[in-house]
């Protein structure tokens, strides 16, 4: 296993520590381990093009590491009360909707590349995340954060549009 889908691996063993820290009630730690996990993110991708280490695996499981991180922690957001309920449901459908997609496409020996609104929704949730944890810090945090998570929200619903309208040609296989 090369270094990058080692570094998505190490993604996906973070949660557990960072769900269970989180739920203690450990928020700096939580937060510490989330922002690390977050980074692999960026750092296996660059990594893997710039040494032509892309596979299949990382492909696929560098999005999916990233979801588990995220709506992990959106899940626990929502039972704490940080963030409405609501919101998860719109961002999973979303999520469900493109994976969906992809897997008909898929079917069809068809490859769907993220496209950039995705990317962007990506890096939003995870700036609005640790911000979110902290947000008891100062009241301006508050703000921050949930300027963020609304900005998210945005590109989610931005995101999933786009998705399905550029590739509605899935529907007709």
């Amino acid at each position: 296993m090369n270094l990058p889908n080692k570094l998505t691996v190490g993604r996906m063993i973070a949660v557990p520590f960072f769900v269970v820290l989180y739920i203690m009630g450990f928020n700096v730690t939580a937060t510490i381990i989330f922002i690390l996990a977050s980074a692999t993110d960026w750092l296996d991708g660059k990594i893997a093009r710039k040494n032509n280490l892309v596979t299949n695996f990382g492909k696929i499981m560098d999005p999916l590491a990233d979801k588990i991180l995220v709506y992990s922690a959106f899940c626990i957001m929502v039972e704490n009360m940080t963030i409405p309920g609501w919101a998860l449901i719109v961002i999973l459908a979303r999520e469900f909707t493109v994976a969906g997609m992809r897997t008909v496409a898929a079917s069809e020996g068809i490859v769907i590349a993220a496209a950039m609104s995705g990317k962007i929704k990506t890096v939003l949730q995870m700036v609005a995340v640790p911000l979110l944890i902290l947000g008891d810090i100062h009241f301006i945090v508050v703000y921050i954060a949930q300027g963020f998570f609304w900005a998210s929200m945005v590109m989610t619903i931005y995101s999933g549009v786009e998705y399905v309208w550029k590739n509605k040609s899935v529907f007709s296989m």
